[in-house]
């Protein structure tokens, strides 16, 4: 796979992807870099008002193309494009993730299709690995915004769950005071014996943000770990990118609501073509994908627009990219078809900070 090209239809005619600027000689990431880089971006949708709205549309940003530097390795790229370790795994499961090959272009999959929610306050979708977060703007009009985010969630034998919330409280510099139960595993694999780690410390896996939770023992915190994102390493918590937390500290208003819920097969629509976006049951709570993805469709009111043929393709491979399954379509791979956003219109984006 050394080389994918990007082109995709948006409204009449045809959009290029769009080249992120960066040097054309081999250089090294630091967190001064990433942190001077990111900035949250709100994007738009439109939610249905009855079945078949020609309005409607729930897969929300564009993909972008990023041409392959000396010394870059794909975690580098996902953190800089504010995706997952799993994201970009699941685009590129047959490229190196440590030794990308230099010059090639790649499509990188920042688009998405909203979970199933409320679509209030935050949302994580756990088989995903992305938390969205609905701002209180607008809320009785069609058009709304979502700001998401990649996060690392909690391990195979330590679940994060599917759970409802309300966000309690917003600690910076927390202290993290250790669990009895957590204890017990570090004095059982380690034989580390402490009660607390203190705030700024590097063994802190909180990092500088905390966001306090009504769910006892959960919070969504930062990290001193970056590559965890997009991994299942954490005992349940939900684990944000340094620069991601920080930002996001700042907007989220306490009393938010908030799910963790489990979405492995998502249905969306984008100006009359209707998306599906899968990921791995990574909890094994889903006996049936594929009835899982008949219940997805037939909830979703666009089941008649649907290719089955296309939907299995989608399933099978299970990618985490949005893919056309639309009557019509031709099965294509990730990076020669895609939706295309309005805010990315001449290269500019609508941002929320």
């Amino acid at each position: 796979m050394r080389q994918r090209s990007l082109t995709w239809v948006w409204g009449v005619g045809v959009v290029v992807g769009l080249i992120v600027s960066l040097p054309v000689s081999g250089w090294g990431w630091d967190e001064e870099f990433y942190f001077a880089q990111k900035r949250l971006i709100a994007r738009s949708f439109v939610l249905p008002q009855g079945p078949h709205d020609p309005r409607e549309q729930t897969v929300i940003g564009s993909p972008r193309t990023y041409v392959v530097q000396p010394k870059d390795t794909l975690l580098d790229l996902a953190r800089y494009f504010d995706l997952g370790y799993n994201e970009i795994i699941g685009a590129y499961p047959d490229i190196d993730p440590w030794l990308p090959h230099p010059g090639d272009e790649l499509s990188i999959p920042t688009f998405w299709v909203l979970p199933k929610s409320g679509n209030q306050g935050v949302v994580v979708n756990i088989p995903e690995m992305r938390l969205y977060y609905y701002p209180p703007l607008a809320e009785k009009t069609r058009t709304r915004l979502v700001i998401t985010l990649p996060v690392g969630l909690g391990r195979e034998d330590w679940p994060t769950p599917r759970v409802k919330f309300k966000i309690r409280g917003k600690t910076p510099n927390p202290v993290w005071v250790i669990p009895e139960s957590i204890k017990k595993e570090r004095i059982q694999d380690k034989g580390w014996t402490e009660d607390k780690i203190p705030a700024g410390s590097p063994d802190n896996p909180m990092g500088n943000y905390r966001i306090d939770l009504t769910l006892p023992l959960y919070a969504i915190h930062g990290t001193n770990n970056p590559w965890a994102v997009g991994r299942l390493v954490t005992h349940g918590c939900i684990r944000l990118y340094p620069e991601d937390i920080e930002q996001l500290f700042d907007v989220i208003r306490i009393g938010s609501p908030g799910e963790f819920v489990y979405e492995p097969v998502k249905i969306g629509v984008l100006y009359g073509k209707v998306y599906v976006e899968v990921h791995e049951d990574i909890y094994k709570l889903v006996p049936d994908l594929w009835e899982e993805a008949q219940r997805v469709v037939r909830e979703s009111g666009w089941g008649d627009m649907i290719d089955q043929t296309l939907l299995t393709k989608a399933l099978m491979e299970k990618s985490g990219v949005p893919t056309d399954i639309t009557k019509g379509s031709r099965a294509v791979k990730f990076g020669e078809t895609a939706a295309a956003d309005p805010e990315y219109k001449d290269g500019t984006q609508n941002s929320h900070e």
